[in-house]
């Protein structure tokens, strides 16, 4: 099977699918920005072919490389990984004629404000929404949902540019940034408040194969606005809990209602006094490298389980259910220079067995602002075969780490 993929170098673990393809025997011919001769050594020799663009999220630039590769020869599939990159990615798929994902299921995972409205079509519990391209009917939404509410893009992914608006006064700051008082179109929905987390999995011709949860502690907004948190997503081992009955039944409705064939999904949830609701859907992995928590948790290669779902239309490996696992994000105590660290030592030294991974950048490293995310600055990769204790580890690490900066 020949399959084109879509930035193969960039963000970092775009490597392992490409890998991973390579591994169970599929030609892969890669499409990304750089020249050839800047990709990293491993990806070089993992890949057969290489077509630059000026963008991948150019349309015309991504259509015209694959219309070069298959003037070659044949191509059976186009994947792309990185939210940004799904939409320019479906429509190409389908003006080629290259089987997956197709566009209209795209722009559903894709458009929040299409998302909401077609889970409420088809009996999915979500927030209010709609979509605003003025102050005037932000206003009027405000008039029958009340505060507080969230403002973000119709197609932006995490917390990025995100507003939660609680009163008046904090409107003129988020309708200048979302640009919707110049009639940008924005979602704004209804804040749910609750406990906030995820249901990922990998689908094999409408089958979930492999399925995963992850909470978020605290929930995303706060945990991108506050400093002094260290942040933590940790993936649970305990997925046969009845208490998470509900959240599968719900996942699974999903994804047959959008009709998904062979994908990875990223589903985001909050509950809470209302119950459980639906936040959004994406037809990829989690960001953050989050795989890599899951194929550590379970005892698995999830990117090669993707490729030979891709490839052979199945996948191989049993989940071990063996540990919870989790990131945990250390943030500088200022913005400027990293100037060291407090307490690592101890930490790695007490923990070093359940310690998987980690990125602890060297005195001298500017920092990255706090909203850059989870991976922005320090973070480690860590696991352990009981949730509670894990979770225990982790809020020690949280208070005894300290990364000085100045």
């Amino acid at each position: 099977m020949h399959v084109l993929f879509v930035a193969p170098a960039f963000p970092q673990n775009q490597k392992e699918f490409v890998r991973a393809l390579k591994q169970v025997g599929a030609r892969v011919t890669g499409i990304g920005e750089d020249p050839a001769e800047w990709l990293p050594w491993d990806v070089g020799q993992w890949l057969d072919g290489y077509e630059q663009v000026s963008s991948v999220t150019d349309e015309g630039a991504l259509y015209d490389a694959v219309k070069r590769v298959q003037g070659r020869g044949w191509v059976d599939r186009l994947e792309a990984t990185v939210e940004a990159h799904m939409l320019p990615v479906a429509k190409v798929r389908e003006a080629c004629t290259i089987p997956g994902v197709t566009y209209e299921q795209t722009l559903i995972c894709r458009d929040k404000t299409q998302m909401k409205e077609f889970m409420r079509a088809h009996g999915i519990a979500t927030a209010q929404s709609r979509a605003a391209a003025s102050t005037e009917e932000v206003l009027e939404f405000i008039s029958e949902v009340g505060y507080p509410i969230i403002m973000k893009p119709r197609t932006g992914a995490g917390a990025a540019v995100t507003w939660r608006i609680d009163r008046e006064a904090d409107l003129p700051p988020a309708i200048e940034e979302t640009g919707v008082g110049r009639g940008v179109s924005i979602a704004v929905e209804e804040f749910v408040t609750g406990h906030e987390g995820f249901y990922d999995t990998l689908t094999v011709n409408g089958e979930i194969r492999h399925e995963f949860i992850s909470h978020y502690y605290p929930n995303v907004l706060e945990a991108m606005r506050t400093r002094w948190i260290s942040p933590v997503i940790i993936v649970t081992n305990r997925m046969d809990s009845p208490g998470y009955d509900e959240v599968k039944a719900m996942g699974r409705v999903i994804i047959a209602e959008l009709g998904l064939g062979t994908a990875p999904t990223h589903q985001e949830w909050f509950f809470g006094e209302k119950g459980l609701k639906f936040s959004e859907i994406g037809v990829r992995p989690p960001g953050v490298g989050h795989w890599d928590l899951y194929c550590a948790a379970n005892d698995i290669d999830l990117y090669k389980e993707w490729a030979d779902a891709i490839v052979y239309g199945r996948t191989w490996g049993n989940l071990s259910r063996g540990y919870s696992a989790a990131i945990i994000n250390l943030r500088p105590t200022q913005d400027g220079t990293i100037w060291g660290y407090e307490g690592l030592d101890r930490i790695t030294s007490k923990y070093n067995e359940w310690i998987i991974k980690g990125h602890i950048p060297p005195a001298g490293t500017p920092t990255q602002e706090v909203g850059a995310g989870y991976m922005a600055n320090a973070w480690m990769h860590v696991r352990h075969p009981d949730y509670d204790v894990l979770r225990e580890i982790l809020r020690e690490i949280g208070e005894t780490v300290k990364v000085v900066a100045g």
